[in-house]
């Protein structure tokens, strides 16, 4: 039981934990970014030698330490992003008009930078850990990259529930890249490759043949099942954001007592409308971890 059990509550700890732990950082005021980016960035090049220093050791530690680091890289890249200071070439938001391709284009210069920077860590774990007999940070990154990279994509294709609620103030512009829609085409795609990828992680769990392996792979499942239930979030209406109210809650001690008052009297009907092609979103967190 503890050979299954334990790898699935760490994973789920820590993709609670380390979601609603950037959340609360970023919401502080700005002046704090620089020493929280700061411990991040120390934080995260232990995390690439923890990769480096795991890529050999087949142990079941091994398995926990190569994932953990992996996530922990995973975070400096979102803090990054969520910070403002990794973002895209364009930081203006999407002209109403824009339509088709054009619009595509303009979506990916607003996060043009950071997809790089995610590039760029997988590429540099893959160097750290290459030839290893540990593969599971590598695989780590290499999922929560795929399952980000497809939220991103249905998020901006359209979804009945989205992430606005849960940007900075400093990234707002990118609500206007967002659509809301019933359904979009490729939502099916992704779901369905994220349930068959669930269901082949679960299958190698079947199949290995040592504690190493059994702990590598019930780590990526777990992880992998979280993306798939965070797509379905996009679309099911559940009050998701709750599950990180403690971390909100330097976002809402970031308002001023005048901005909430204002906010609270506004009549619906004097609420600024939304660009062409979108519709007033509510807001269902994907995991800063996974998707």
């Amino acid at each position: 039981m503890v050979t299954y059990g334990l790898p699935i509550v760490a994973t789920l700890l820590t993709w609670w934990f380390s979601t609603g732990a950037i959340l609360y950082l970023d919401g502080l005021p700005r002046a704090t970014f620089r020493w929280s980016f700061g411990a991040a960035t120390l934080i995260g090049l232990a995390a690439l030698w923890g990769l480096h220093a795991t890529a050999g050791d087949t142990s079941v530690a091994g398995a926990y330490l190569a994932v953990l680091s992996a996530v922990l890289v995973w975070g400096w890249n979102e803090m990054a992003f969520l910070f403002g200071y990794i973002a895209g070439s364009s930081r203006e938001p999407c002209d109403p008009a824009l339509r088709g391709w054009a619009r595509f284009t303009s979506a990916t210069r607003a996060i043009l930078h950071h997809e790089l920077a995610l590039l760029a860590s997988l590429a540099a774990i893959a160097a750290l850990t290459w030839d290893g007999a540990n593969p599971f940070g590598m695989a780590t990154f290499a999922l929560l990259f795929a399952m980000r990279l497809s939220t991103k994509l249905n998020i901006f294709l359209g979804v009945p529930n989205t992430t606005v609620e849960f940007l900075p103030e400093h990234l707002a512009y990118l609500k206007t890249y967002f659509r809301q829609k019933p359904m979009n085409l490729l939502f099916p795609l992704s779901v369905t490759a994220a349930t068959l990828l669930s269901a082949w992680l679960v299958h190698k769990i079947a199949l290995a043949g040592d504690p190493f392996l059994t702990t590598g792979f019930v780590l990526l499942a777990t992880l992998a099942v979280l993306g798939l239930i965070e797509h379905w979030f996009l679309v099911v209406p559940l009050p998701v954001a709750d599950l990180w109210a403690w971390g909100l809650r330097s976002h809402a001690q970031a308002r001023s007592p005048l901005e909430t008052t204002a906010a609270s009297a506004r009549p619906a009907a004097l609420s600024t409308p939304a660009p062409a092609g979108l519709a007033p979103a509510r807001a269902v967190k994907p995991s800063t971890l996974v998707a």
